[in-house]
């Protein structure tokens, strides 16, 4: 094990200077926690106010790295195996944004997996890119979109290329911790003269156990993206960058960072990435072993349950899933279809009876994560609850009007850049009589966040017959008004 990677150069300067009490006539106003809400400083203690620091010299600037913030962020790229590695303070969400920007100029062709997350699309409005984009299969059986295959990616590759395309942007792992087959997409996309670019936001951990999918550095990504908050360490909002290779501009990057990212970066996010990297680097093999025996128990149990299934590894194997690349057995898709609900309503049930909150729900699913902060007990109460629920919903297998919700086939239908149609004037119009209009804002059901519109694509039945049924089922559709009943579109000349 490499020693230096025990050090947490940014967290130990941050708690020097506040163990030195220095007089402060700086931000922020609270002023080491003496100017906080009372009932703040009595529910999380007076200390971490110490640490809510600003832009000192003592503790480095992010804006321009040259003291402890670029020695923590030196250590996390040895650990992740990247060129560079870069600390983000607002989310993948950010990253996604940094690196369409980086990459893209204005107009320029780049492919995307219609199983992006929004900030993807958000990423074209801000840089102008194009977006040339090619859909993921769904498995019929199972009621969920998978990863791209190979197949899928290369003859994405090979028509959109001669088109122009530069660049290509994957989503590994997905929600349901699907990963493509990045070992066998990325070498062919670099032989067709595309950068890649991976969302991995779900996949910080992967790095740290034989047993989990190659993550995408290993793989020759040649920029990154992850949450350290959802699987590991790091505190809502802090996520990472990582950058490697000859086809970067590590400048442009650095510069988009600089612009696309806040000033005043919150200390205390940074601490916790630099305290992640410190435990994944040092002991990450044995809390994720921990997490991964875990979820295997768990899933070996909840197939046991009357109406009530999760897949695993093994379900790789049959025909339809054996061209997908891999699966993060922590997480947990588990299908309540046969019990009549919907994941939503498992969702609500798991909530408000037994206290228990899944990370996301689906029409016939609900999936749980798997963490190295999970206990055995925290995975048998979930079971015991859907014992329960089983007792109390499973009537045989029966048909539901749940078995025909069909998830759609994207098809391009793109008439503009989403850049385009977000600076072009919209109209509310009723969802009723949007059919054939070109959509002007993105249209997300959430989670998992994945686009059913994008700015610049006319609008199908297909479409709208999805999200009438995802409204029905209490689903929150993100791009509508508040009741959603108004879509907004293209105002017509």
């Amino acid at each position: 094990m490499d020693e230096e990677q025990f050090k947490t150069p940014l967290f130990d300067a941050m708690v020097n200077l506040a163990e030195l009490r220095k007089v402060s006539f700086h931000t922020p106003g609270h002023k080491s926690g003496k100017g906080i809400s009372t009932r703040f400083r009595k529910y999380v203690g007076p200390r971490i106010f110490s640490i809510d620091l600003t832009t000192l010299d003592e503790v480095d600037s992010l804006q321009k790295p040259k003291g402890v913030i670029k020695e923590a962020q030196a250590l996390a790229a040895k650990a992740y195996g990247a060129e560079r590695s870069y600390f983000l303070v607002n989310g993948t969400t950010g990253g996604n944004h940094a690196m369409m920007i980086t990459v893209c100029n204005p107009g320029d062709k780049v492919i995307i997996a219609r199983n992006a997350h929004k900030s993807v699309l958000a990423g074209l409005i801000l840089s102008g890119a194009q977006p040339l984009f090619y859909s993921p299969s769904v498995d019929e059986q199972l009621k969920i979109s998978l990863n791209v295959t190979f197949e899928e990616t290369k003859a994405a590759i090979d028509e959109y290329v001669p088109r122009g395309a530069r660049a290509i942007f994957l989503t590994s792992p997905n929600y349901y911790g699907i990963c493509a087959d990045l070992e066998q997409i990325i070498p062919y996309a670099h032989e067709k003269g595309l950068v890649v670019m991976v969302d991995e936001a779900h996949g910080p951990h992967l790095k740290f156990h034989p047993d989990l999918p190659i993550s995408a550095l290993e793989a020759g990504a040649d920029l990154s993206v992850q949450s350290t908050h959802k699987i590991i360490g790091g505190m809502t909002q802090a996520s990472m960058l990582h950058a490697q290779g000859p086809r970067i501009d590590y400048t442009t990057l650095t510069n988009v960072l600089k612009f696309s990212q806040t000033t005043s970066p919150s200390y205390i996010l940074m601490a916790s990435l630099d305290l992640a990297r410190m435990q994944m680097a040092t002991e990450g093999f044995k809390l994720l072993d921990k997490a991964i025996k875990l979820s295997e128990e768990a899933r070996t149990k909840v197939n046991k349950i009357s109406g009530i299934t999760c897949f695993g590894k093994e379900t790789l194997k049959n025909s339809f899933f054996s061209n997908v690349g891999d699966l993060d057995v922590t997480k947990l898709t588990i299908s309540v279809k046969d019990l009549g609900l919907s994941g939503f309503q498992a969702s609500q049930i798991l909530n408000t009876k037994y206290s228990i909150q899944v990370e996301m729900a689906d029409p016939f699913h609900i999936l749980v994560i798997v963490s190295i902060g999970d206990r055995k007990d925290d995975l048998n109460r979930l079971i015991e609850a859907l014992k329960e629920m089983s007792k109390d919903y499973y009537k045989g297998h029966q048909v539901t009007p749940l078995e025909s919700i069909g998830l759609p086939q994207f098809k391009n239908q793109s008439v503009m850049t989403p850049r385009e149609a977000f600076f072009t004037d919209p109209e509310y119009v009723k969802l009723e009589d949007s059919v054939g209009r070109i959509a002007s804002e993105i249209i997300t059901v959430y989670p998992p966040g994945i686009p059913l519109l994008v700015p610049g694509e006319v609008i199908v039945q297909e479409i709208l017959d999805y999200l009438y049924k995802m409204i029905e089922l209490n689903a929150t559709v993100d791009g509508l008004n508040e009741n959603n009943t108004l879509i907004s579109t293209i105002k017509k000349p």
